[in-house]
């Protein structure tokens, strides 16, 4: 370095002649170099983690019918879910949102392949990966417990974004890979749907077939996928903004009217509670906080017993009246009837289902199963099977009827 070329330092302790601090590490000058330090200097902008508290669930102000339908898939998830239906502001969202705080950890796989050690319990160590095999044989874990979280679909979903597509990521670098879609990723968690109604049909089929099934196949091109999907699935949806298919409409399990509260002292309450929420948020839930707790043990622990519960055979004829005096065609009514009085009965920390139970679930589970369309359709079927036996044993006869007349002769 030349002379004209040195720094010299001022008067200024640990400055230089330009007013620049001096260098007094390797990793110093690389971060100058690449300008990291100007980075951390910069103001940074917001990284997007707010911490959201969601209203607790127990401080929802009435609505007994749809808490009651929430718990029981909560449960339940054999029910087929909930689909929420009625006007905006009646408390739909905030209920469902409310959701995880209630709910225990669950087993979330360490593996690209989602194996878990369940797998290995039902289907010995070829159910699993490779690598898994090694960590089981090894005494590694599979999985970590974690929290439910929930998963909400928004509402210009494509149909790619729900089921998963190719990943343009790995694309780009030559590389074909499917992506994990949004159903993949609701496994073991809560899947909320808000306005289900407004949702194009493709999408909705295939929210429905997974949660029916537990699992889906995605195929693009050559490469195709098989991907978990155990949620709890939970519609809602207004009727002033569009009318569901009936085929999707019996695809959901309870079905929930939600209308506002009529009782002045219920709205003051429900006022007040969400003025302290918007106010301080984290207060309230630290106010529900033990409820919230306990409420998370009643169900875990009716989980664990909901394997037990049985229905006598008098219940279930009872249910199958009901069933038939409404002259409902789907078999889905019983399978939710009869998954949501188990439920409730667990609830209720009983092993054994009563007509209480049905009586409690029934309208939830038979509400809007009926079709006027259907019920015309099948009269004027009818009618016109009669006609067509009339003329037939006119025309030609039974053969009981021809060896009589024969006989005569």
């Amino acid at each position: 370095m030349s002379e004209n070329d040195q720094l010299h330092t001022t008067d200024e302790p640990g400055r230089t002649e330009g007013g620049i601090p001096p260098v007094r590490s390797l990793r110093e000058l690389i971060d100058r170099v690449t300008g990291r330090s100007l980075e951390a200097a910069a103001p940074q902008e917001d990284a997007g983690f707010a911490d959201v508290v969601p209203f607790p669930f127990l401080a929802l102000v009435g609505q007994q019918e749809m808490k009651l339908a929430l718990l029981l898939a909560m449960i339940n998830p054999l029910m087929g879910g909930v689909l929420l239906i009625g006007p905006r502001g009646t408390g739909k969202t905030t209920a469902v949102r409310s959701l995880p705080e209630l709910l225990p950890q669950t087993p979330r796989s360490l593996c690209y392949y989602g194996c878990l050690p369940e797998d290995i319990e039902a289907g010995g160590v070829d159910a699993v990966c490779p690598d898994c095999a090694k960590k089981y044989a090894g005494d590694e874990p599979l999985a970590v417990m974690d929290q439910v979280r929930l998963v909400e679909l928004p509402l210009n979903a494509l149909l790619d974004d729900v089921v998963g597509g190719l990943d343009e990521r790995a694309a780009l670098q030559g590389h074909v890979r499917l992506r994990r879609g949004i159903l993949a990723q609701a496994d073991r968690n809560l899947l909320y749907v808000d306005e289900v109604n407004l949702l194009s049909d493709d999408v909705v089929d295939a929210i429905l077939d997974a949660a029916a099934q537990g699992y889906y196949l995605v195929r693009r091109g050559p490469m195709s996928a098989t991907y978990r999907a155990r949620f709890v699935l939970v519609g809602s949806m207004n009727p002033e903004e569009g009318r569901l298919r009936p085929q999707i409409m019996d695809r959901f399990g309870l079905r929930v009217v939600v209308r506002g509260l009529n009782d002045r002292g219920e709205r003051l309450e429900a006022y007040r509670r969400a003025r302290a929420y918007l106010t301080n948020p984290r207060r309230v839930s630290v106010e529900f906080s033990d409820s919230t707790a306990l409420a998370q043990e009643d169900i875990q622990t009716a989980r664990d017993l909901l394997s037990q519960v049985e229905i006598p055979d008098e219940v279930s004829q009872q249910g199958l009246s009901l069933v038939e005096r409404l002259k409902i065609d789907s078999l889905r009514a019983e399978i939710t009837l009869f998954e949501a009085a188990r439920a409730h009965a667990v609830a209720d920390a009983r092993l054994k289902v009563t007509s209480d139970d049905l009586h409690a679930v029934a309208p939830m589970a038979l509400r809007m199963r009926r079709s006027n369309f259907m019920d015309d359709y099948f009269t004027q079927h009818g009618f016109e099977e009669q006609e067509l036996a009339d003329i037939l044993n006119d025309v030609i006869p039974p053969k009981k009827s021809r060896k009589k007349s024969g006989a005569l002769s």
